[in-house]
């Protein structure tokens, strides 16, 4: 029985969009979602880095993963939302979406490793993309994304 039940493995994804593309991020990392509020600029940090808000107390920095991943600067509308993400070393980075869509849980086995294309920049934040009903879900790679040091 305990074959069966690892080899139906799950693991839960937020399904976020960046324009027509749908991401996944492991739900184990997601702290909270926040609607879109004022962004404080911080000077002299990197350009994907928008700024810093205060969320009941705390300041989060928060980035656009679009312009770290080469893709055109965020649009903000009704739908825009940042999401809280809780690290590893415990510490909390908010990251601008367009849109949060819906909790997905996929079987480990419906998620494809993908082969790192160096021509591709967003190859270093995903790794592997989810068949869903809905199509396919790029999986975003937390841990690699934000592993090295926000300044």
């Amino acid at each position: 029985m305990n074959e069966i039940r690892e080899q139906y493995e799950t693991t839960q994804f937020i399904v976020v969009k960046y324009g027509d593309e749908q991401f996944g991020v492991d739900i184990k990392y997601v702290d909270n979602i926040v609607r879109m509020q004022r962004i404080t600029r911080v000077p002299k940090v990197q350009t994907y880095i928008k700024g810093v808000i205060n969320l009941r107390g705390e300041v989060i920095p928060v980035l656009s993963l679009r312009l770290k991943m080469g893709l055109e600067d965020d649009t903000i509308t009704k739908a825009t939302r940042i999401i809280i993400i809780k690290l590893e070393s415990g510490e909390c980075i908010g990251v601008l979406v367009d849109e949060v869509k819906e909790v997905v849980t996929l079987e480990n086995a419906a998620i494809e490793k993908v082969a790192y294309d160096s021509k591709d920049p967003r190859a270093n934040f995903i790794f592997g993309v989810g068949k869903e009903k809905d199509g396919l879900i790029s999986l975003l790679d937390i841990s690699g994304t934000f592993a090295e040091k926000e300044a």
